[in-house]
């Protein structure tokens, strides 16, 4: 029986050593500098912009007197690669999470999941932005943190640990952290909140030109729909549709929530989040909000479909209370504009005898943040409470009839300009018919 025991740690291995073991675990795990992937294309962004997002965070940590962070990103909305996306352009699908090590002075660490040759990937895709890029080891991330603090002579410093999922409060896992804090019994670790979205919020202009990529990508999910919208078709075969538009033109999928009803009987106020094998009919009407990411910045939409032409009832409440709504929440995305404006206009819906759900419009940094506007409240931190050029703002209101059977979800993508706003995708506002 071939029993395997723990080994030491192997170090780099260079191509001319490796090229000749690639049957042997760690030699494989631990290659550099191969051939592979030397002519992969990958889209980044630019060196000046890298730099400008390593000063921005270690401003913050000299405010925090840190000497260290640890940025944590994983494949999840609430994630969607958070910090370690931020700081190397590397959108993780293997592992809960991915870290870097980001220390005050000296080089940052990228620690991914996987050796190899999906290492070897990673490598060439970040380059722009890290230069060292460990493997974890199977899952020991925090075993290689320790081996790279201890380089940077930090084993007394004081460590910031930022959230992998900042919406759930969620850290990197016990196991992670149980070991730093036993290999480094002599350093500080600071559960920092908050940090990411401070330093996203107001976005760059290579950030806001993903942005708007990302709104094309959700036009064209929309656009996908409309056209596979047919009787006979299951809904997750519109989830399908909409999906392949999104990785079809370089994105990434974030959500994409799509449910029906039939119009003359409904029972649906907002997409499902899991597209079910219902089939479509003729006289359905189709509620979804899709999230489409690009190189880690996400926009979303959502526009009514129906099959065949829309009921009276369907006319008379998209004519006379979602857009007139929709439109009123949006007139107050402007610079300088507090976010309670927008809760206020939402008073439309109630004002005019219909109900709506909770939330109104809300921030995206890289995914959906704060500002959450919600119907009774709005929350946020000091940065989020006046808009600002820059920010991005989800408008999403999502108007339903005083029985609670029928609503219609409306959604697009704003960037807050200096005089206004642009919406980042041209799908039509109106009622899709679906032929």
């Amino acid at each position: 029986m071939n029993v395997q025991t723990p080994r030491k740690p192997m170090g780099p291995q260079p191509w001319e050593t490796v090229r000749g073991k690639l049957d042997q675990s760690l030699p494989f795990a631990n290659m550099r500098g191969t051939p592979y992937y030397h002519d992969a294309i990958y889209e980044q962004f630019s060196a000046k912009e890298y730099a400008r997002r390593y000063a921005a965070l270690r401003a913050k940590m000299k405010e925090h007197k840190l000497d260290c962070v640890i940025a944590a990103g994983g494949p999840s909305h609430w994630s969607f690669g958070g910090g370690m996306l931020w700081l190397t352009g590397h959108w993780e699908w293997h592992a809960l999470c991915c870290y870097v090590v980001v220390p005050l002075d000296g080089e940052p660490t990228l620690i991914y999941s996987m050796g190899g040759t999906h290492a070897e990937a990673v490598r060439r895709q970040v380059s722009v932005a890290v230069q060292d890029v460990r493997h974890s080891r199977n899952g020991q991330y925090a075993q290689v943190m320790v081996e790279r603090l201890k380089e940077l002579k930090l084993e007394h410093g004081r460590i910031g640990l930022m959230e992998i999922d900042p919406r759930h409060e969620d850290y990197m896992p016990v196991n992670q952290y149980n070991t730093l804090r036993q290999e480094l019994p002599d350093a500080e670790l600071i559960f920092t909140k908050g940090f990411l979205h401070d330093l996203v919020v107001i976005h760059s202009a290579e950030e806001l030109d993903c942005v708007r990529k990302a709104g094309v990508l959700c036009q064209r999910a929309m656009e996908a729909m409309v056209a596979r919208a047919k009787p006979g078709v299951k809904e997750y075969e519109l989830r399908a549709a909409a999906g392949a538009a999104i990785l079809e033109g370089g994105g990434d999928i974030d959500f994409l929530i799509i449910g029906s009803t039939p119009m003359a009987d409904p029972a649906l106020i907002f997409g499902n989040p899991r597209p079910s094998a219902r089939v479509l009919q003729q006289g359905d009407i189709i509620n979804m909000e899709l999230a489409a990411g690009y190189r880690g910045y996400t926009a979303q939409i959502g526009s009514p479909i129906c099959l065949g032409e829309p009921t009276e009832m369907v006319r008379k409440f998209w004519d006379d209370i979602t857009l007139p709504g929709y439109h009123k929440i949006v007139a107050e995305i402007m610079p300088g504009r507090d976010a309670e404006a927008m809760r206020t206009a939402s008073k439309f819906f109630r004002d005019n005898g219909v109900q709506s759900r909770p939330t109104q419009c809300h921030g995206i940094d890289l995914v959906t943040d704060n500002p959450h506007v919600a119907a009774e409240h709005v929350k946020g931190v000091e940065i989020d409470m006046v808009l600002k050029p820059g920010m991005v703002i989800m408008a999403e209101p999502n108007p339903i009839t005083p029985d609670g059977l029928f609503g219609i979800f409306l959604g697009h993508t704003f960037i807050v300009t200096p005089t206004g706003h642009e919406v980042v995708d041209a799908f039509p506002l109106e009622i899709a018919v679906a032929k």
